[in-house]
């Protein structure tokens, strides 16, 4: 992982509790060696999270369809896909149910069957490897703290009251279990009888997913109360915010952040008392505001720059395992500020030595990516270095627009979007507006946006008309990776950014100069040399018109096909 980390940032002495011990790379070893065999899945990307529900409810529909299992029998049978990763309790539980219906006489073949069968005894494995790996992590780190223990730390002024750990996730349960029902009661309403075979199968399967979430809440709760019920163990580490806003978790003496034992998605507590309202704290609270957003716009950098935070001092609170609920006291992430409270909103993730590996290679693939930008990006400004100081007093305003990128970026959607043309009844309608309704907002900009620099800043139009960005009010001006983007000091300017699709080692073999990193050279070195700018002011037309007129065009073009193509 990285090894550059910036100088660790320290907590007092004083917020540390008495006696508590640093948990140092050997005891981590220790841990991470009671993790179960790598096949055994136990963290999963976003991407393999979102696709989870989909698969279980494709799934599902074809068991019930093909196989000819009942409508809940294939939803059992198809969560398991679900379970396996994200709710392991449920599938030690519910796989024999679901192995004995799968042995039921029926009418789908005995090969079926026996594949099922063999599928879920696999699950089955693997679920009770990761339960067992669990308690191994639990002593692990029950023996690392020595029987060390404290009370979970409040922020001064925070209110006491149960915990809130879980709500959003019950009331996600409770209306995903509604739509299941929904979906099941209206299967007859389909236009085609394939659907109205498959339905009933899935919304069994999403009913099931919502009682899924609502377990997950229950857990997730339970162990959140339980933290504060009595004493908890501690452990010093090191944390740090990742790339996707997750906190990494790394043994107290590994500086150079190369190894991160788990992840885990935290929350700052909140330090203000209910019903803080005097007129007295007026002025404070709009302080704390306004460093709240502060604090949001950096959190937004770094992600889209996939930056990681620095590297802080941390007391852990709780055993760690997976699927464990924490509580961080850490050192703020800027320097003289006071230690926060950090308590989880996600459970915790071990980071695996397969996961380990992947993302040091994927780190790796980034430096050579940045590598090669980084040459484009001097390409650029040396040619612009070249052009511009002759230009600039013969130029009186310049302009910047989409062109052959762009197209080429909305040419690939508009070909994604017609491979589901053939689709028939409802469905086609449905998505055929939804594409329609985001291309009349979307669309425009991509095709049509334009950058016009003058003497006193930059004009971007858009759908209402064009915004203004003065000079002395840019932030920066780059092209990082696929995206063009231009940030302004002001948090009332929001950012301006466009993408299109790029392959810098094709561009770097031909020599090829991509749009994106010539636009923000130039726009660079014009608002760090004064003399580079344009002399003119730009008039009303040079600004750029509105877009929503476009865009209307394109609503109506799209529904028009929509309602009347066959």
């Amino acid at each position: 992982m990285s090894t550059h980390s910036a100088e660790v940032l320290r907590l007092p002495e004083a917020a540390v509790p008495e006696g508590c011990r640093s948990w140092d790379a050997e005891q981590a070893g220790r841990w991470t060696r009671g993790l179960p065999p790598r096949w055994v899945p136990v963290r999963a990307r976003t991407s393999v999270f979102l696709a989870l529900p989909v698969v279980a409810l494709a799934g599902a529909g074809l068991l019930h369809l093909s196989a000819g299992l009942p409508a809940w029998a294939a939803a059992l049978v198809a969560l398991h896909v679900v379970w396996l990763v994200l709710r392991p309790e449920a599938a030690l539980v519910l796989v024999p149910f679901a192995a004995v219906v799968v042995l039921t006489p029926g009418d789908f073949a005995w090969p079926v069957r026996l594949g099922l069968l063999a599928a879920l005894v696999g699950v089955w494995a693997a679920v009770g490897l990761r339960l067992a790996a669990r308690k191994r992590q639990r002593a692990a780190g029950l023996e690392a703290a020595g029987g060390v223990t404290a009370e979970v730390p409040r922020p001064p002024g925070a209110a006491g009251g149960r915990a809130e750990r879980g709500t959003f996730l019950l009331w996600s349960g409770l209306v995903t279990v509604v739509a299941g029902g929904v979906l099941y009661a209206t299967a007859g309403l389909w236009d085609l009888a394939e659907d109205r075979q498959t339905v009933p199968a899935a919304g069994w399967c999403l009913a099931g997913l919502g009682l899924t979430v609502l377990l997950s809440s229950a857990l997730a709760r339970r162990r959140a109360v339980g933290l504060r019920r009595a004493p908890v163990p501690v452990l010093r580490v090191l944390v740090r915010e990742n790339g996707d806003a997750e906190t990494e978790v790394f043994a107290a003496d590994d500086l150079a952040a190369l190894r991160p034992l788990f992840t885990v998605s935290t929350t700052e507590l909140d330090g203000r008392a209910e019903g803080d309202d005097g007129d007295d704290d007026d002025d404070d609270g709009e302080n704390e505001d306004g460093a709240d957003d502060e604090s949001l716009r950096e959190l937004i950098s770094r992600i889209d720059d996939e930056r990681a935070g620095p590297l802080r001092e941390a007391v852990l609170y709780g055993a760690p395992y997976d699927g464990a609920e924490v509580v961080f006291l850490a050192a703020a992430d800027k320097t003289g500020e006071p230690p926060v409270v950090e308590a989880s909103v996600g459970p915790v993730r071990p980071v695996t030595g397969v996961a380990y590996r992947w993302r040091a290679r994927a780190e790796r693939g980034k430096a050579l990516r940045e590598a090669r930008q980084e040459e484009l990006r001097g390409a650029a400004a040396a040619v612009v270095a070249e052009r511009t100081g002759q230009e600039a007093a013969a130029v009186g305003v310049r302009r910047w627009r989409a062109g052959w990128a762009d197209w080429f970026a909305v040419g690939l959607v508009l070909l994604f979007v017609s491979l589901y043309w053939e689709d028939s009844g409802w469905w086609r309608y449905g998505y055929g507006l939804v594409a329609t309704l985001l291309a009349a907002l979307l669309l425009p900009r991509r095709i049509a946006w334009r950058v016009t620099a003058d003497r006193e800043g930059l004009w971007f139009n858009g759908l209402g008309g064009a915004r203004h960005l003065a000079w002395d009010h840019l932030r920066v001006a780059e092209c990082e990776g696929a995206r063009l983007r231009i940030r302004s000091r002001q948090a009332s300017f929001e950012e301006w950014r466009v993408a299109s699709p790029r392959w810098p080692w094709l561009e770097s073999r031909l020599g090829v100069l991509h749009p994106y990193e010539r636009t923000a050279a130039e726009i660079t070195a014009m608002w760090r040399d004064p003399a580079a700018r344009p002399a003119d002011l730009a008039d009303e037309r040079q600004r750029g018109r509105a877009l929503w007129p476009l865009g209307l065009v394109i609503g109506i073009v799209g529904t028009a096909t929509v309602a009347l193509l066959p």
